[in-house]
């Protein structure tokens, strides 16, 4: 199960599930839907803000790297 401050392990998952997207160009609405859309994700949006979406997104650019 996995919250919003589980940061690098959602981004592993992305990478996982969504390899042909560059996160480097994704927007964070489809980031955000990309992470609710996640089998292992449980937490609602109530707790995401910008700061969680760009430490999501730099983490899933090094899992790309």
């Amino acid at each position: 199960m996995m919250n919003w401050t589980d940061s690098l392990e959602i981004a592993i998952a992305l990478a996982e599930s969504h390899p042909d997207i560059d996160p480097k160009k994704i927007n964070f609405v489809d980031l955000r839907q990309f992470i609710s859309g996640l089998d292992e994700f449980v937490e609602g949006d109530s707790r995401c803000g910008e700061r969680v979406l760009e430490a999501i997104q730099m983490h899933w650019i090094e899992e790309k790297s």
